[in-house]
């Protein structure tokens, strides 16, 4: 386990990946929304995320490293275990951020372990890191029930406007769910944030 002291004990390091697509072509797409809350997370500590290593664009902060990868959704596991081979993070202190479109929008739903519920991304890093035992945070980005759209493309449509603002609160209300993780673990934050 990777820890960094704080004086009188060692603290667990943590890593927040936030999966999606990278390019100008997916930036505000469903899909993304992964990305939107890691980098509102890097905002709040002003920091830059910046520095590519497992070509992932990382930020470091205190007790949290957060990270975006380059390599495409389905490709994540990847960048999660190149980060868990080079900086020795424990599975149990990665959480993942993604959509999930078998929620409602703005929903968020946190878990700290189990199946990847049929999403590339997750499913890829559960392979590479060859356990369930992973961290992760939904985020809702699941259509209108009437909705008959192509699930495919619809991921990788931008929002609608009327759904900006939702949105907007939700990656806020994410990234706190995202801090409560990193202050209070997992239980206390699904009790809070799972709605």
């Amino acid at each position: 386990m990777t820890t960094v002291s704080n004086g009188a004990a060692e603290t667990p390091r943590r890593l927040i990946l936030g999966l999606g697509n990278p390019g100008d072509r997916y930036r505000d797409t469903r899909h993304n929304v992964g990305f939107e809350v890691v980098e509102e997370l890097a905002r709040r500590r002003s920091v830059s995320l910046s520095r590519l290593e497992c070509n992932t664009l990382l930020a470091e902060h205190a007790e949290v490293t957060l990270g975006i990868p380059q390599t495409y959704m389905n490709r994540s596991g990847y960048a999660a275990r190149c980060l868990v081979e080079r900086r020795g993070f424990e599975p149990a202190d990665i959480l993942v951020v993604f959509d999930e479109v078998n929620l409602p929008l703005s929903a968020l739903r946190l878990r700290s372990h189990g199946s990847p519920g049929g999403h590339r991304g997750m499913e890829s890093i559960l392979q590479s890191l060859n356990t369930d035992r992973v961290p992760r945070l939904r985020l809702g980005i699941g259509p209108e029930e009437d909705d008959t759209r192509d699930l495919v493309k619809f991921v990788l449509e931008p929002f609608a406007a009327s759904e900006r603002q939702p949105v907007r609160e939700m990656v806020e209300r994410a990234a706190d769910a995202c801090e409560s993780w990193l202050a209070h673990g997992a239980e206390r934050t699904m009790n809070r944030f799972n709605n």
